[in-house]
């Protein structure tokens, strides 16, 4: 993978064997602590045994995937006496071990196996005692492993630990061989958890004595051979390098801590900080420790306390509540922990328990930071590498501590190659060490004292956008925050009397254009001052020349933007400062920060000297400059920022994806908020009148004026464009069609109205801390009540109502898709029927205002009538079959989800932050589809990256795929595609639990397997006979932040398009096959190299850059952007070689001209292809017809999977019900413009993004735009409305209007560009402040 160090340096043989016998020993482990002591080991016994010699050789577990390495091991096994093996738990390198081992277990004289897979234990073999049954027997040790495999967590090596202690006693009593070899089992497990070289030479002998030369009849051989028994070190307790002993006392460690005389004066203070560190035992027994001893002199020197407690199991929850509280008040005594073994609380890396270890935490209530020791990569490797962490390293090391609350995902050690010993990193000890020591502070500094900085962002760069976040009322929230923080306690002056003047007083002259210096400046950095504070200052003139550079300079300072208030400083993070420039968008690698991003860190650090940072809503561009992209060294990027700052971040609940690149490069702890509860669209304008026409003709059908109503409907329907969604019949008059014609015809265009009407939408901006209103509660429960949830036990509601009429709702969605209007008409009763009964839970609890809060709401379900409200509403309806035993515990749940959306604790959780306590973790996603996802305020995780995707996910993904591939086949003649090019991203496949890497999976007919432990690492080719039709191919482009987060699900993807590349099937059934074998030819590759379709950016960068040209337009031609696209998605990823991202434009370009598809998928409805850039960022339509021979456009699917009834629709298609939903909208454009300049800054966004897919793809109708400039430009009244709140937002909109029109995607009449002309020069003049 990276590993370039060879086993070889782990092989000892005898230098002079003489007389001796020769013990040949293998072994192979995850981490690689226990090679020194082996080594040491193992040297003693040649040097100085009588009897033996040892020759050993030595892999460590990810070895195994290079060949060689491989097939030395099988070499070596094949020679043995003896094998063991330890902590094998990588499901693929579990089976390469075990197909090495099994042929020749036989002929080793023993194999002794500590807990692995459960496919690896069963190699053992002492003797008589065996597991080679384990899972299947009915043996007391094999049925107490299953039963502890079984439960979760650590407890099951718990244990062992306690069987170890008392076994091997009560076994040395029993007379049968088999207890024998079981005690020696035991003992053995003993002298390896001992892991000191005395306890391993022990082992050794012990192994020798009673299996090589016990049980056969060798001449000369010893009787017995002299060894001790295992010296037992204590499971928990407190380690100190300079301590006499190990404690198992907190009260005796502290009594010898106050006594010792090495410590200055300051640690004997009350205040000094205690940090509690948590370490593995093994790295202490076999004397591996110097990086342990290095950081307890780093915090010590930096004035803190340290107890460093250990455990010898899997489970460090224990020391955690032994040895982090005082003995007799039971009050904690550490200010912060952090842990220093890399793995989850409670479990290590196999299965573990987070609901304990969450308990433990939550307790103790203390910032918990989890440091990462180097395990698969020596030191060189992980330096020289972008991709920095090791990708297993990531999923067993980052993302599963995340899971218990863990933060900061440093690395605090590196790795020896030649000893395999752990290496202090003194820059990272020192950075982990004075961070630990910020988040103690928290806790030590008065809220008077403490001063904090809130950062805001501003993109594009530009006087009205100021403040952007995703979802958010940024300077609403700022000032909900403050009104808490005064009252709580922190000195904040000068506070302004509202949120608005508070945005007047940070932009101070709201129409200055951000580049001049009229934003409110906080300070002015001195060229000196910026060189002498900030040391990586040097690296960035390669970028940007010498300071001060000409981005946020006045051309001799380096200016800071913002506006203190007291103890609290609010300021605008500078931009990533290449945005206008279109040749550095053309790198294919980003350019690091510029002077005034670096002076802006440089100055909250070293100036404002902030006790921590609080960043203030998705997202801005710290956490994506360059750098490793897991694991960051001193040269990156956001490591050199960030500084030793603890760093709080507001994250959008339902984008965990990027809140992990967050917390893992930008070293957060997040804290989520609510996106705005989202209601249904409805219908507006033509739109409503077309609704009451159907209505009309639902009611006349049989009568004389039927065939004029669908007249009028026909006219109407192409009024509003509808006609490029249904076809409509080219007919005079309605009385050329039959009944059913006209039936049919009128039930299509009204499931596309339901389907504008029941679209989801998020109305309005959220504000932190403020409960929702009624309708918007009942818009969230609505959407939670129409998905059905298989695990939890209910039906969705829709599913219930429909069985009580005795139907099926599945049919009924199938029915209206195809427009029969009996089933479109049903399905919309009983949607209302649903708003009615979810709605008579929630009118009964609400207070004053009509919003739901905690305290106006019912603990009682059924509000004490006689009937449950719900059933009221439904019987009301005429609905008086409907199962009330399977609505209680529905109704029960959407009370209990009502609850959380009601819980806030998003500003609570923030002076929970604020004061050094731990913030509980919970799943970042979707709150409609997981629940879990509220109460918001809790620190975002992102999930088990093995753990995708589930089989729920695979059973979706067959279906959007087959109506994918049905749909195209309907539009070209019965062929099927042969070649989808795709995009895949990170939270869409946390949301979805990986649906749309199912899909791709699916559409090379290859099928994901669970291992043994449930984790998502095999795969299966599905037989074309049960796929009955042709492997399609993929060519996928992976975001960065899916490139970061799953790089195991990047190597599924590869291996399974390699699997069916080199299945041996006729090409016209197996399209990976044919083009890969035409490629190898034309290329000169051989096949495995020619089928690399995973692609991505380069490490360290983000995006095609597409998104930045366009909202700058810093572009003059379309081929521009796609040179752009091509520059930088071109980096492939290649499972047999995963440590490197390689620059594979041809073989891009080579697969990208065979597509006849391009697709993306929509998974949540508050993000939808205009709300954000990235979606036409990452689209390759026009880039594929330049490419492919014949100039022929792909066809452009989008997949939605927001509702129950997933679609596949056209990219146009979701466009225009993008913008009929939203920009166009009343109801949608309104509830943002009630958020003032902020919701203006959104109309204008959404303007820009919709460009942006004419730009790639040309997926915008004219009418989109002639609407748009007919709602926002025409209406006088609204033009002043946008120019009052937000001048500049509103010259963005205008000026998009006249680049649609200048680029040719927009013909409009002259008199509507004169018009937008003249604002144009009106606007630039009250900007500039010309009256």
């Amino acid at each position: 993978m990276f590993t370039h160090v060879k086993p070889t340096v782990r092989h000892i043989s005898p230098e002079n064997l003489g007389e001796r016998y020769l013990m040949k020993v293998v072994y192979v482990v995850l981490e690689p602590q226990y090679q020194s002591a082996l080594s040491a080991a193992i040297k003693s016994i040649n040097a100085s045994n009588p009897h033996i010699a040892i020759e050993i050789s030595g892999y460590l577990i990810e070895e195994l995937r290079d060949t060689n390495n491989y097939e030395a091991f099988k070499k070596d096994v094949s020679e043995a006496n003896v094998f063991v093996a330890s902590l094998i738990f990588i499901e693929e390198l579990a089976e390469k071990v075990v197909a090495a081992v099994t042929p020749h277990r036989d002929n080793l004289d023993v194999a002794v196996v500590f807990p692995s897979m459960p496919q690896v234990m069963r190699l053992n073999k002492m003797g008589s005692f065996s597991m080679a049954q384990l899972g299947q027997s009915k043996s007391a040790i094999g049925e107490f492993m299953k039963k502890r495999r079984q439960k979760q967590g650590g407890s099951f090596e718990d244990a062992m630990l306690k069987l170890l202690r008392t076994l091997p006693k009560v076994l040395k009593y029993l007379p049968s061989d088999k207890a024998q070899d079981a005690r020696n089992f035991m003992l053995s497990f003993q002298y390896w958890l001992g892991g000191s070289p005395e306890n391993l030479e022990n082992f050794m002998l012990m192994l020798a004595d009673r299996y090589m030369f016990g049980d056969k009849d060798i001449k000369g051989a010893p009787k017995s051979m002299d060894y001790e028994e295992p010296v037992t070190y204590p499971d928990t307790g407190i380690w100190h390098p300079l301590a006499p002993t190990m404690y198992e006392d907190i009260k005796e460690y502290l009594n010898w801590y106050s006594s010792r005389q090495d410590l200055p004066a300051s640690h004997q203070r009350e205040k000094a900080p205690c940090v509690g560190l948590v370490l593995q035992r093994t790295h202490l027994v076999t004397g591996d420790e110097a990086h342990y001893v290095s950081m307890v002199q780093e915090l010590e020197y930096l004035g803190a306390r340290v107890i460093p407690v250990f455990a010898g199991g899997l489970d460090f929850s224990k020391p955690v509540e032994q040895y982090f509280y005082e003995p007799v008040t039971q009050a904690p005594v550490v200010d912060a922990v952090v842990s220093l073994t890399g793995f989850a609380l409670v479990g290590g890396p196999a299965r573990q328990d987070h609901p304990k270890a969450i308990e433990a935490l939550q307790k103790l209530n203390r910032p918990y930071m989890v440091a990462l020791p180097l395990v698969f990569q020596t030191t060189e490797e992980w330096e020289d590498s972008d991709l920095g962490l090791h990708p297993i390293q990531v999923a067993l090391q980052m993302a599963i501590p995340e899971l218990d609350g863990a933060i900061e995902p440093i690395v605090v050690s590196g790795r020896d190659g030649m000893t395999g010993r752990a290496i202090t990193l003194q820059d990272r000890v020192a950075a982990i060490s004075q961070r630990a020591l910020k988040w103690a502070n928290l806790r030590c500094l008065s809220r008077t004292e403490k001063k904090l900085a809130i950062t805001v962002f501003s993109f594009p760069p530009d006087k009205g956008n100021v403040g952007t976040a995703a979802y958010l009322n940024v300077f609403g929230s700022i000032y909900r925050a403050m009104e808490d923080m005064k009252a709580g306690g922190y000195t904040l002056e000068g506070m302004p009397d509202s949120a608005e003047a508070l945005m007047l007083e940070v932009i101070n002259d709201a129409q200055a254009q951000y580049n001049s210096p009229e934003l409110n400046i906080a300070y002015r950095m001195s060229v000196a001052e910026y060189e002498q504070l900030t040391p990586y200052s040097e690296r960035l003139e390669e970028n940007w020349g010498p300071p001060p550079g000409n981005l946020n300079t006045d051309g001799q300072n380096l200016l800071v933007y913002g506006k203190t208030y007291g103890n609290l400083f609010i300021g605008v993070q500078p931009t990533f400062g290449y945005e206008g420039d279109p040749m550095r968008l053309l790198f294919s690698r980003s350019a690091s920060p510029h002077h005034g991003f670096a002076a802006y860190y440089t100055f909250l650090e070293k100036i404002w000297k902030a006790d921590a940072v609080l960043h203030f809503g998705t997202h801005g561009s710290l956490e994506f400059m360059p750098g490793k992209q897991m694991g960051m060294s001193g040269q990156c990027y956001p490591d050199n920022l960030i500084g030793s700052i603890p760093n709080l971040y507001y994250y959008a609940a339902n984008n965990p994806s990027e809140a992990t690149i967050a917390k893992r490069r930008g070293y957060a702890e997040t804290i989520s908020y609510l996106t705005p509860p989202a209601e249904n669209a409805g219908l507006y304008k033509g739109l409503k009148e077309l609704s009451e026409l159907i209505g009309s003709y639902q009611g006349l059908k049989e009568g004389g004026r039927a065939v004029s109503i669908v007249n009028a409907i026909i006219e109407k329907a192409r009024q509003v464009n509808l006609d490029r969604d249904v076809t409509l019949p080219e007919i005079e008059d309605a009385s050329e069609i039959s009944k059913e014609e006209r039936d049919t015809l009128v039930g299509k265009i009204y499931i596309k109205l339901m389907e504008i009407e029941s679209r989801l939408l998020p109305c309005g901006l959220h504000v932190i801390g403020k409960p929702p209103t009624a309708e918007e509660a009942v818009a969230t429960l609505v959407n939670i009540a129409g998905l059905d949830r298989e695990e939890e036990g209910f039906k969705s509601l829709q599913r219930i109502i429909a069985e009580s009429l005795e139907r099926d709702i599945d049919e009924i969605y199938n029915k209206s898709d195809l427009g029969v209007l009996d089933d479109v008409q049903l399905l919309y009763e009983i949607n209302e029927a649903t708003r009615e009964a979810v709605g008579a839970i929630v009118n009964e609890q609400l207070d004053d205002e009509g919003r739901v809060s905690l305290k106006s709401m019912l603990n009682l379900l059924n509000f004490g009538k006689s009937k449950d409200p719900w059933v009221e509403a439904l019987h009301r309806l005429g609905y008086n079959n409907v199962d009330e035993d399977a609505l209680k515990p529905l109704f029960e749940y959407l009370q209990f989800c009502l609850k959380q959306v009601v819980a806030d604790n998003e500003l609570s959780s923030l002076l929970k932050a604020l004061d050094g306590e731990y913030v509980l973790p919970g799943p970042g996603g979707d709150p409609i589809r997981n629940p879990d996802v509220l109460p918001t305020g809790k620190n975002i995780h992102a999930l088990d990256p093995q753990s995708i995707p589930t089989t729920a996910a695979v059973q979706s993904a067959k279906t959007v795929v087959d109506r994918l591939l049905e749909r195209q086949r309907q539009d070209n003649g019965g062929q099927y595609p042969e070649t989808i090019a795709s995009v895949l991203w990170g939270t869409d496949n946390i949301k979805t639990y990986g649906e749309s890497l199912a899909q791709m999976l699916w559409f090379v007919g290859v099928k994901p397997v669970p291992d043994a432990l449930g984790r998502v690492n095999k795969l299966e080719i599905v037989p074309l006979e049960e796929l009955g039709r042709p492997r399609i191919d993929v060519v996928i482009n992976c975001s960065g932040v899916f490139r970061d987060l799953f790089v195991n699900q990047m190597a599924l993807l590869d291996r399974a398009v390699k699997m069916a590349a080199e299945a041996d099937e006729p090409l016209e059934m197996n399209f990976v096959r044919k083009h890969a074998l035409k490629q190898a030819e034309e290329m000169g590759l051989s096949l495995r190299e020619a089928a690399t379709r995973i692609f991505s950016n380069a490490s360290g960068s983000y995006a095609a850059n597409v998104n930045l040209a366009v909202e700058n337009s810093s572009w003059e031609e379309e081929s521009e952007l796609q040179e752009m696209y091509l520059k930088r998605k071109s980096f492939a990823f290649n499972s047999d070689n995963p440590g490197v991202m390689d620059q594979s434009r041809d073989l891009f370009e080579a697969s990208l001209k065979t597509a006849d598809v391009t697709f993306q998928n929509l998974d949540s409805s508050e993000i939808s292809l205009t709300d954000v850039s990235h979606y036409f960022d990452s689209d390759p339509t026009k880039v594929v017809s330049q490419l492919r021979d014949d100039g022929k456009k792909p066809t452009s699917f989008v997949a939605d999977t927001t509702t129950a009834n997933a679609q596949v629709r056209t990219l146009s298609e979701t466009v225009r019900l993008d913008s009929r939903t939203k920009l166009l909208n009343p109801k949608w454009y309104e509830g943002m413009l009630a958020n003032g300049y902020e919701g203006v800054r959104e109309l204008s966004n959404r303007l820009v993004n919709t460009m942006g897919w004419s730009a790639t793809a040309d997926a915008v109708d004219n009418w989109v735009y002639e609407d748009t400039n007919t709602t926002f430009i025409q209406d006088e009244e609204m033009c002043k409305r946008l120019m009052d709140l937000n001048p500049n937002s509103f010259r963005r909109m205008v000026t998009t209007l006249l680049e649609v029109n200048g680029r040719g995607y927009w013909e409009t009449s002259d008199e509507n560009v004169e018009r937008l002309q003249e604002l144009y020069e009106e606007v630039e003049n009250r900007i500039e402040g010309v009256e």
